[in-house]
């Protein structure tokens, strides 16, 4: 009895082109998911920013009668610390402000502008955003 060595070897195309399939399929649900990982890891960014204007702007006012609208008198720069949000104040005065971070490149359709208002001592998360604001931070 022979053993035919021909059919033995290796795998059909079939049989990979039907792997190639499956990787695919998986690949094409994995990263939407991924992408929305990443996206929300990138909030913190935003979260860390907005928490140091904050810190600063009650440093500021405690060695002046009124809260700051100026970054540069804050020694914050104009993005977060990984560049993904432009960073604003505005309506500053002497009970409160409002910081803002708005996602530079556009990447976050949920939440493209995260806000932290001060307010007679009461700080406010908000979030433009078509869901919950409590999602964005």
């Amino acid at each position: 009895m022979s053993l035919n060595l021909s059919r033995l070897r290796g795998f059909t195309l079939i049989e990979l082109m039907i792997v190639v399939a499956i990787i695919g399929i998986l690949a094409a649900i994995a990263y939407p998911s991924y992408r929305g990982y990443v996206i929300k890891s990138q909030r913190a960014d935003a979260h860390e920013a907005l928490t140091r204007i904050e810190m600063a702007q009650e440093k500021w006012r405690s060695n002046n009668t009124a809260y700051t609208a100026d970054l540069a008198d804050l020694n914050v720069g104009s993005n977060s610390t990984e560049g993904y949000w432009a960073l604003s104040v505005s309506d500053a005065g002497a009970v409160g402000y409002t910081a803002t971070a708005t996602r530079a490149d556009g990447n976050d359709p949920d939440c493209p502008t995260i806000t932290l208002v001060k307010s007679a001592g009461v700080t406010t998360y908000n979030a433009e955003t078509s869901k919950d604001a409590t999602e964005c931070w």
